[in-house]
């Protein structure tokens, strides 16, 4: 409530249990961004209300997104997650799936692809997470001028190098609201 009061409208949560629990205690003038991995069997519960899914990382996922949202007739933002990482335990979108990816977004009328997001490799060395950030960007120019307004990336530590590389969107919650305690 602090970080509203402050004028803040934009929250992101990356667990589906805890974004429905805060949507129902919060302001509803929130804009809801889930931002963790999301289970297809997940996604009916956070469709009336998310305003950007951050973390669209398969065609299946997509496809589910879909149907969901043309349930309910609305229109839901979506950000595809491109793999750059050299770390298997990322998911996304690897950048040579994209394209067969967006051919196939004229055929989804309830979703609306609004950029990319994505992770670097969890690593102190500079250089790698550099080329991670850049590649990303570089994948993002390419994208269809409707799919590219948003570019999500960097974390809390590694915000400002996303800054420098491109990103117009960064997940800074361990910033603000300090270590999450599970």
């Amino acid at each position: 409530m602090q970080a509203y009061e402050a004028g803040e409208r934009d929250f992101g949560e990356s667990r589906v249990q805890e974004l429905c629990a805060k949507y129902e205690a919060l302001p509803k003038d929130i804009r809801w961004h889930f931002i963790g991995h999301l289970q297809t069997n997940k996604v009916r519960q956070i469709m009336p209300f998310v305003h950007l899914i951050q973390s669209v990382d398969s065609m299946r996922l997509l496809n589910v997104i879909e149907a969901e949202a043309a349930r309910i007739n609305r229109t839901v933002n979506v950000l595809l997650e491109v793999h750059v990482a050299h770390e298997e335990t990322k998911s996304g979108f690897m950048p040579e799936e994209l394209p067969e990816a967006l051919a196939l977004l004229p055929e989804l009328k309830h979703v609306h692809v609004c950029g990319l997001m994505t992770m670097a490799t969890n690593t102190d060395n500079m250089t790698e997470i550099h080329r991670c950030f850049r590649m990303a960007a570089n994948i993002a120019d390419k994208l269809p001028s409707g799919s590219r307004e948003i570019l999500s990336m960097g974390m809390s530590d590694d915000y400002l190098t996303a800054i420098e590389d491109g990103s117009n969107m960064v997940r800074i919650g361990s910033s603000i609201f300090g270590e999450r305690v599970y």
